[in-house]
């Protein structure tokens, strides 16, 4: 008799080879657009950055301003939306009784943040060979930051996931919430040069304190939030998880049935 640890560890091996096949070869270069995408973004930031003359953004090079606020937020983003669809992506391995709906968020969230983490080090490595210092003051803050913000996604994910199939209306949610938190996280403005009381409620949106964080750890000369608290981002994505797992507790046989 096979334990339920092995089985599960079975199903979440067949479901990462199968999504990572998908992936990859799921259309023309699709593989590509997953490099371009944030590529794309930092250049016509970088481009907007040289026009208006800010070379120094925060105390720190702007393009490794841009670079590293924008990849910790795709970290989430695509965490996100990745992970939120696929319980309707999967929807028909269900019928197999060693696949729950809570597996197919699990091992795709982990693949995104694969992918992702490699995306971040092609395009690190790229901004090295022209001339960019990227070389992190703090690896390990780096990655707290990036594990925050990744495991905020996969709570977001979890939630999501659920909703989007109980209550389609919600996916509608999702993509309308998404463009404002990309704008109020600090990508494109320093949260810091914001002035109160406007600034305590930009803070109050925790993927700030990942992006902050992800700055932080790669030059400790950045002029960061006075109200910077990573502990606040864990705070939120643990809460977010928990929420999330226990919908997926409660609604695991509707999802299976629908």
């Amino acid at each position: 008799m096979r334990s339920s640890l092995s089985i599960t560890l079975s199903v979440w091996r067949a479901l990462l080879l199968r999504e990572a096949l998908t992936r990859i070869t799921g259309g023309r270069v699709p593989w590509l657009w997953l490099l371009l995408e944030p590529v794309v973004h930092i250049a016509f930031l970088a481009t907007i950055m040289t026009v208006i003359g800010h070379r120094v953004v925060g105390g720190i090079n702007a393009v490794l301003w841009i670079v590293t606020g924008l990849l910790a937020f795709f970290f989430f983003r695509r965490t996100v939306y990745q992970g939120s669809s696929s319980v309707a992506s999967n929807a028909a391995l269900f019928a197999y009784r060693q696949v729950r709906p809570v597996d197919t968020v699990f091992v795709r969230v982990f693949l995104e943040g694969a992918l992702m983490l490699l995306i971040s080090i092609i395009v690190v490595a790229g901004l090295s060979i022209l001339g960019v210092s990227v070389s992190p003051d703090d690896p390990i803050l780096v990655i707290l930051a990036i594990g925050g913000l990744w495991l905020l996604g996969l709570g977001i994910a979890l939630i999501f996931s659920v909703s989007t199939e109980l209550v389609p209306e919600t996916n509608f949610v999702l993509t309308f919430i998404m463009m404002p938190l990309y704008i109020v996280s600090g990508i494109m403005v320093p949260i810091a040069s914001i002035p109160m009381p406007y600034r305590g409620w930009l803070v109050m949106n925790p993927i700030a304190h990942g992006l902050e964080a992800a700055r932080l750890g790669f030059s400790s000369y950045y002029h960061v939030v006075p109200e910077f608290d990573l502990a606040y981002l864990y705070v939120f994505a643990l809460v977010a998880v928990f929420l999330g797992l226990a919908l997926h507790q409660r609604f695991a046989q509707r999802l299976i049935a629908k």
